[in-house]
Formats: structure tokens, C-alpha cells, sequence
């Protein structure tokens, strides 16, 4: 009867404190990834479409036979 009464539970022994500690690090760790994944998947939604033209597609003009002419035509080479 003694012996029993001397023990302690065992959600106040140290493995059980630490099993509880890492898994809830763990979870933490989870959520943290999911909603990071899901903010991505949120942010490029709109692109992935590939119906809207971003305005620096539309300042871009296709000279030369549909290359981009962006500084290619002010350079002067010397040969």
C-alpha cells in the first residue's frame, strides 16, 4: 500500500512530459507548413491561368520578327 501511494502519476513523469512536448512541436510545425503551402497556392492562383497579361508584358513591343526589342536596338557595336 505504501509503494503505491509513493509513485507518481505518469503524466507528471519526465518521458511523458517530453513525449507531449515534442508532439505538440511537431503539430505546431505542421500547421505552420500547411498554411504556408496554402498561402503559396493562394498567391500564384491567378497566374497558373494564363488569361491576364501583366503589364510588363504589355509594355514589351515585338519587333524583328517577335523578339523582344528592349535595349537591343541602342547599343552601338564597333567592329
Amino acid at each position: 500500500a505504501l509503494l503505491a501511494q509513493t509513485e507518481a502519476p505518469f503524466y507528471e513523469e519526465w518521458w511523458f512530459l517530453l513525449v507531449m512536448a515534442l508532439s505538440s512541436l511537431i503539430l505546431i510545425l505542421l500547421v505552420v507548413f500547411a498554411l504556408v503551402l496554402h498561402g503559396q497556392s493562394k498567391k500564384y492562383k491567378n497566374c497558373s491561368t494564363g488569361k491576364t497579361i501583366s503589364n510588363v508584358e504589355e509594355s514589351v513591343t515585338l519587333d524583328n520578327g517577335g523578339f523582344t526589342a528592349l535595349e537591343l536596338n541602342s547599343r552601338h557595336l564597333n567592329i
